[in-house]
């Protein structure tokens, strides 16, 4: 694939991530981020223009959908912009009549597209079976610094859960994901963040807290893990690496050009559970600032374990297939 093809699929990518017209400042600044961080490395070294082009509408669908002339560039293409649009919930009216257009424009086949929607739908769907949209308990309660005494008194202490079972949890939901990142099929990134909202919200259960999807997705961009631009950032470089997607009809790239992603899904997961961890036990005191600071010292030191784990992380994705990952997502 030549660097105008990645481009070309990476603004469509982008195009997609800001389709609904509504993102909030924090994920339109982690998403700024993100081409930042793919922009220090060589094969993404256009990226934080080409997030700018973007942002200030100097490139165009059109555009990007001329610079794809291959059927399976052209499908492909179409499910990241899925797979982005997904990756906050249930796609807006906006993102629905975005990715219409996009199809039109890239003149899909019919029953491929057709079939791949359904594969994205059915993890969506099986992500609302995992974890309710809203909670019985503190229903919607909003992400807040502190709790009433009250409230704080009724939530278990970290010694009366299983600390050692929750790490342990911790572990299998990051090598899971760091196994992901190992599969050449573009839907198995989608399925990171749901994996990652079920991971929250059974830390939060054992903890005594219901948790519905809108506070855990609330939790998660608080602690600074933005949900599009995690999804982007994955398959950004699952495409820099070679490792994404379909070309006429066979997988393209090797385990090999995913060892960066595989550690950024692995260590992101790790982080994220262990302040979940801190959070809820504690009562939910901690600030915006403490949540993210805590989640960037938890990050380096999550990277480095996972070339401990890679053995177990390549064991995982050798074994894992769509029915196996919807039934854990599912749980």
């Amino acid at each position: 694939m030549s660097p105008q093809e990645q481009q070309s699929i990476l603004t469509i990518a982008l195009l997609a991530g800001f389709a609904d017209g509504h993102k909030a400042d924090a994920e339109r600044e982690a998403i700024r981020r993100m081409a930042e961080s793919l922009g220090k490395e060589d094969a993404g070294a256009g990226l934080p223009r080409l997030y700018q082009d973007v942002l200030l509408k100097r490139v165009s669908l059109a555009d990007a959908v001329a610079g794809l002339q291959d059927a399976g560039q052209r499908q492909l293409a179409y499910e990241m912009a899925v797979c982005v649009c997904d990756a906050d919930g249930r796609q807006s009216d906006a993102e629905r009549v975005f990715l219409a257009d996009l199809k039109t424009r890239l003149k899909l086949d019919p029953e491929v597209a057709a079939a791949f929607e359904r594969e994205a739908d059915a993890i969506v769907d099986a992500a609302e079976v995992a974890v309710p949209a809203s909670a019985a308990v503190l229903a919607g309660a909003a992400l807040t610094p502190a709790l009433s005494q009250t409230d704080r008194e009724s939530i278990p202490t970290l010694a009366a859960v299983p600390g050692a079972e929750l790490d342990k949890s911790i572990l299998n939901y990051a090598l899971l994901n760091g196994a992901l990142e190992l599969l050449p099929q573009s839907w198995a990134s989608m399925a990171i963040i749901p994996l990652q909202v079920k991971m929250v919200y059974a830390i939060g259960k054992a903890h005594g807290v219901e948790l519905d999807q809108g506070h855990i997705r609330e939790f998660i961009a608080a602690v600074g893990v933005g949900l599009t631009s995690q999804y982007l950032e994955q398959f950004g470089r699952k495409l820099l690496g070679g490792l994404l997607g379909k070309l006429a009809g066979r997988a393209i790239g090797g385990i090999g050009g995913a060892a960066t992603g595989m550690a950024f899904s692995f260590a992101t997961t790790y982080a994220l559970g262990q302040v979940a961890k801190r959070y809820y036990a504690g009562g939910r005191v901690m600030s915006t600032a403490l949540l993210q600071e805590s989640f960037q010292s938890l990050l380096g030191p999550a990277k480095q374990m996972q070339t401990q784990y890679l053995p177990q992380i390549r064991q995982k994705a050798a074994t894992l297939d769509a029915g196996q990952i919807m039934q854990m997502i599912k749980g």
